[in-house]
């Protein structure tokens, strides 16, 4: 074989007359110079020759005599400045199927660039273009770097990688494909630097996982689909291999996220600038998103997004979508003049966002539903056409340290939703804070100013908790306690009201403590008809109009609260029924308030109120007070069995009686606790015995309300970390005013597992417990020895839970009678012998753990109706008697 340099030329002597006849002459590093013109063979290298036109690019063309213009079945030869055309535009141009050639400034058109196999294959400022179905296929193993081309005008897809292969590609272009610039499937890998993609008619890049991708420097513009599209395989979940292949990935230390892009732009998409479905993962870092036609971002399914410093702008829908079960974390960025939201998310997602910014949506900026979790830590929220947040249908929202400015809306919506906000600040918002929801909210340290209306609004039958922070010059009423609303403020300070700072509706029975309300064009506090509540240790000064406002028949209690620096210190109807404890007035022009120490219900000095408060609202008076309690403890009393119990119950009731005496007479109460442990079988009565323990005190004045809140460990353990701690807090602030009851508590501390989320939730109760010892009572509940567990699981139980109450099993003739009473509510009769035969029945029942107490008693007597109705069907013309009277037939048999 000939060395050196060989030539190849159509005529002339010494020269080959086809490349082929060359390259079979040529021994290993022999350059193959061809001189300028069309040969028309298809070419087949297996040496490491180099193949070049003479006089450069241009001056060659290979065209295919059958099959592919160019095969490389082994070696490591190179292309040089050479035209490869193909003759059928779905079959390749180019294929390697062995070997690693490097082709180099060369032209590939007619057919497609395939890279099979084991084979490598490096493609350097070459043009791919014309192909049909890729061009630019790599399968196999086969592996491809491809730097400085340009892949263009396919009717099909760019670049396409499948099975296992490997690609790198820097400084390359694709562009004007019908089909998606690029396409990843299987557990490919490649890495893009630099690269541009455009004018594409599907998505610009594709991947299918668990195919890997990184973009670095990129952009991916003009395209008829999405930006990015990241999803689940066609056809399923990844095989052995493939999974196997991913475990090496993460034992050699790759990114975690499957597909990463970092400082890329996506802009001008069709659809979505990236969307990420199904269980796919993707992170993008300093990247730029823009002018897409739908959603800037969008995570489906129960994929997971991590976005760092993006910036998403100028987008016709909303800037980031996150659906399903999604997880999306967002670190600093911009999301900016959206068509729609700002960022949506719905179903049972999760989105946390630190240090973003939000502007200029056209629809509210962070709008949360069905059941989805948000996190909004140091953003900005600023400019939105509608509400900053809203959250509804069951989502819950953090935000800690966030700004809302100028919502044209309202500053953060919570409707049918829960809320915890830290230190946030709501400027210019038409509405600062509104609350309608079930759950119990709760702002603390919050600052709401410059509201075009009210500043902090709770609607009708709405619960909230407000510690600390600040109203300022609200257009209207600072802060608005609707209808029915329960709401706890402590430590607030409400300044500039251009109506009252403090208004309270009809049927509204707030706690307030340590208030100031200072500066307010009407009433500092005003109290409509009907209107209820406990105001301690509030000072009141500089109001327009006179500083208490007491409506007709509203019955608050006022105690040690402070009129200053005011021209008049109370106004109210001649039928209000206020009580002043300890009050006093200072530097007021008109004082007719009691002196301090006084506690009597005062005469109507003058119907002076607020002008200007909201119309319409019905007036209706609701009344819980001390003369409830004989009734409550005769209800305690008629419960069946539980004889121990009920005596406990009813001493407690009488030290609580106690207590509450010695603190209206200024004494100290002794020491006491109100949670409990209750420790019994299923269906001994817990439940029925709490909900009348809550309205016991509350009957005493010792308890806001005395609702009861159930809970288990489904509904205060997470599901992930950093989730058991708000679930547990939202759950704890619905109990507010009342009792909190935890069924099998020992469910939180399993046996053995030291680690479990459930001590977080342990934890969280043992410091809300002390940070709110007068709000609210504990009381948990299980099986005797596993409760036992539960209190030796954190020693701050043990010294908040110092009274058990044990619930005995049922005997038979208890069971009995709970079996009458359910048939007097349903208007039955049992007949004498039936009685006796429940008692045999009931007797005769073994005693298991499945055993349920009153449970049993009731699905005993459901299953005697059914048996009753069969019977009674079969007569003719039952009388009233058939219809009602239960006879002992109508038991059911006995199931050892």
């Amino acid at each position: 074989m000939k060395r050196g340099v060989i030539r190849v030329a159509d005529r002339g002597w010494g020269t080959y007359r086809t490349v082929t006849a060359a390259v079979r002459a040529a021994a290993a590093g022999t350059v193959i110079s061809v001189q300028p013109g069309v040969y028309r063979e298809s070419l087949v290298l297996d040496r490491d020759v180099t193949v070049v036109a003479e006089n450069g690019p241009g001056t060659v063309r290979i065209v295919a005599a059958h099959g592919p213009a160019v095969s490389v079945s082994q070696g490591a030869p190179v292309l040089r400045d050479l035209d490869i055309e193909g003759v059928v535009d779905r079959d390749a141009a180019m294929l390697v199927r062995g070997g690693k050639p490097v082709v180099e400034h060369c032209r590939v058109f007619g057919g497609r660039v395939e890279i099979a196999q084991t084979a490598g294959a490096e493609l350097r400022s070459c043009t791919v273009e014309g192909a049909s179905g890729s061009g630019i296929h790599v399968t196999g193993t086969a592996g491809v770097v491809i730097e400085e081309c340009t892949i263009q005008s396919v009717a099909g897809h760019g670049l396409t990688l499948n099975d296992a292969a490997r690609a790198e590609v820097r400084r390359t272009t694709v562009e004007r494909v019908t089909g998606c610039g690029v396409v990843m499937v299987g557990s490919t890998l490649s890495t893009f630097d630099d690269c541009l993609i455009a004018h594409t008619g599907d998505t610009a890049l594709l991947v299918h996982t668990p195919a890997r991708a990184l973009l670095r420097d990129c952009r991916l513009h003009d395209t008829k689909g999405q930006g990015v599209r990241v999803s689940d395989a066609p056809g399923g979940a990844a095989t052995a291999a493939q999974a196997g292949d991913d475990e090496a990935a993460s034992a050699a230390g790759r990114e975690e996220y499957r597909v990463r892009l970092e400082k890329c732009e996506i802009f001008r998409t069709a659809l979505e600038g990236v969307l990420v479905a199904g269980a796919a993962e993707a992170a993008l870092r300093d990247c730029h998103v823009r002018e897409s036609g739908s959603a800037g971002v969008i995570a489906v399914g129960s994929s997971r997004v991590e976005l760092d410093h993006p910036r998403v702008v100028d987008v016709s829908g909303t800037g980031l979508a996150v659906v399903d079960n999604a997880d999306v974390q967002v670190r600093g960025g911009t999301i900016a003049r959206t068509g729609a939201n700002g960022v949506h998310a719905t179903g049972n997602c999760t989105v946390r966002l630190t240090g973003c910014e939000i502007s200029t949506t056209s629809y509210t900026a962070v709008h949360l539903g069905g059941g989805a979790r948000a996190e909004l830590r140091d953003c900005t929220v600023r400019d939105s056409a509608q509400h900053a947040v809203k959250a509804e249908s069951g989502a819950e929202v953090l935000a800690e340290d966030t700004r809302v400015e100028r919502p044209r809306m309202t500053g953060v919506d919570i409707t049918d939703a829960d809320a915890v906000l830290r230190r946030c600040v709501i400027s210019g918002a038409g509405t600062g804070i509104r609350l309608e929801t079930r759950h119990r909210p709760l702002l603390e340290e919050c600052e709401v100013s410059g509201s075009v209306k009210t500043g902090i609004e709770v609607a009708p039958a709405t619960g909230a908790v407000v510690l600390g922070g600040l109203v300022d010059a609200a257009g209207s009423a600072g802060v608005f306690l609707d209808e029915g609303s329960e709401a706890w403020i402590e430590d607030l300070r409400i300044t500039g009201a251009k109506g009252s700072g403090l208004v309270i509706w009809t049927g509204a029975r707030p706690r307030v403590r340590s208030v100031t309300i200072a500066g307010t064009v009407k009433n500092g506090v005003y109290l409509n008809d009907g209107a209820a509540g406990l105001l301690e240790d509030c000072s009141i000064s500089a109001a327009g109009y006179p500083a208490l406002y007491v409506g007709a028949k509203a019955a608050p209690v006022l105690r040690r609260c402070l009129v200053h620096d005011t021209d008049e210190d109370l106004s109210q109807a001649d039928d209000a029924a206020v009580r002043f404890e300890g009050c006093r007035s200072s530097n007021v022009k008109v004082a007719t308030m009691p002196v301090a120490d006084e506690a009597v219900a005062l005469p109507a000095v003058g119907t002076r109120g607020a002008a200007g408060v909201p119309e319409g609202k019905e007036r209706k008076q609701e009344s819980v007070g001390e003369e409830q309690l004989p009734d409550l403890l005769a209800e305690l009393a008629r419960l069946v069995g539980l004889e121990r119990v009920k005596q406990e119950v009813a001493s407690l009731a009488k030290v609580m009686q106690l207590v509450k005496r010695r603190q209206e007479a200024g004494l100290q109460p002794p020491p006491l606790s109100r949670h409990l442990i209750f420790a019994g079988n299923p269906g001994t009565g817990k439940t029925t015995v709490a909900r009348l323990y809550g309205r016991l005190l509350a009957a005493l004045g010792l308890l806001a309300r005395g609702h009861l809140v159930e809970a288990d460990r489904s509904a205060l353990v997470g599901e992930y970390v950093g989730h058991t701690a708000p679930k547990t807090t939202a759950i704890f602030r619905q109990a507010l005013g009342g009792v909190l009851f935890i069924d099998e508590a020992y469910a939180l501390v399993p046996a053995g597992q030291s680690n479990d989320f459930g001590q977080e939730a342990v934890s969280t109760l043992v410091k809300l417990m002390e940070d709110h010892r007068d709000d609210v009572v504990v009381i948990a509940a299980g099986y005797p020895d596993d409760m036992e567990r539960f209190i030796d699981s954190n020693p701050g139980l043990a010294s908040r839970f110092t009274r058990t109450l044990t619930f005995d099993d049922y005997a038979s003739a208890d069971l009995v009678r709970i079996v009458s009473h359910q048939a007097v509510q349903h208007e039955y009769r049992l007949h004498d012998d039936t009685a006796d035969a429940l008692l045999a029945y009931f007797d005769s029942l073994e005693r298991t753990e499945r055993f349920g107490n009153g449970r049993t008693a009731r699905q005993v007597f459901q299953q005697m109706t059914e048996q009753h109705a069969q019977r009674v069907a079969d007569l003719d013309d039952p009388s009233p008697e058939d219809l009602t009277l239960v006879m002992p037939q109508d038991l059911p048999p006995v199931v050892a």
